[in-house]
């Protein structure tokens, strides 16, 4: 009886000590098993209750706790700066002709190498175009059409009016 309830506590501290290490949620809820069980084996019941117990809470603690805990602790996550420059206006800098390998444009205060979305497209200098897409550390830029462009944002504020 003794042995399992060293078991359960080597068992606590270690998904503990990971846990610590990790940071990340990742055995936080077997140590709530372990802690339960060790509770049991301490009151002398039997391994097959002890067995059942941590099994039970765990499952309870990872299908209850972990979506509130997980929202919870990733409420702050952050748009990249990959993401934010996704659809956004720039403004050329240098021609951007694919042919010739050039282009520039600024985006949010820093100077970016830009390519078009395709090839026989070229983007001549203060022109304003939309990123369609960012490779490496390349702008891939599309023509801004101003129809196009206009309806989307109207449907954007109608969505938010709604």
């Amino acid at each position: 009886m003794e042995n399992w309830i060293y078991f359960w506590l080597i068992l606590l501290v270690a998904t503990l000590i990971l846990e610590g290490v990790t940071v990340g949620l990742t055995s936080i809820w077997v140590s709530g098993g372990a802690l339960v069980a060790l509770i049991v084996a301490a009151f002398h019941g039997p391994v097959w209750l002890q067995a059942v117990v941590f099994f039970v809470v765990t499952f309870i603690l990872l299908y209850f706790t972990r979506p509130w805990a997980m929202k919870y602790l990733n409420s702050k996550k952050v748009r990249s700066n990959y993401e934010e420059t996704l659809g956004a206006e720039v403004r050329v800098l240098e021609k951007v002709e694919n042919r010739l390998e050039t282009g520039k444009a600024i985006y949010n205060g820093m100077e970016w190498t830009a390519r078009a979305l395709h090839d026989d497209e070229i983007f001549e200098v203060d022109e304003m175009a939309i990123v369609a897409e960012v490779v490496g550390v390349k702008l891939i830029l599309r023509k801004k059409d101003t129809d196009m462009d206009q309806m989307v944002k109207d449907q954007s504020e109608e969505m938010v009016t709604n």
